[in-house]
């Protein structure tokens, strides 16, 4: 793997266990994926290269939090 790293920073990728990720880095040692559902792994480039398979879709905007409805108090209802 000398020279060009397999996989570029932002590719999108499938692993047969955690599913569809984004590059995150790619070398010769190691590569970091952040997976959609299993956050951000590191895996030893020799062993995880030959499971991955590219993919073709947009990246998803990750971190991106989505809008939550306010919270409301409940009120304990008068006895009497």
């Amino acid at each position: 793997m000398a020279g060009k790293a397999a996989f570029p920073n932002n590719a999108q990728v499938e692993h047969p266990k955690f599913g569809c990720g984004t590059v995150l880095s790619c070398d010769d040692s190691y590569v970091v994926i952040k997976f959609d559902d299993h956050g951000e792994r590191k895996f030893v480039s020799s062993i995880v290269i030959p499971n991955l398979k590219s993919i073709e879709r947009q990246m998803p905007a990750h971190g991106r939090k989505q809008a939550r409805k306010p919270r409301t108090k409940k009120v304990a209802g008068a006895v009497g």
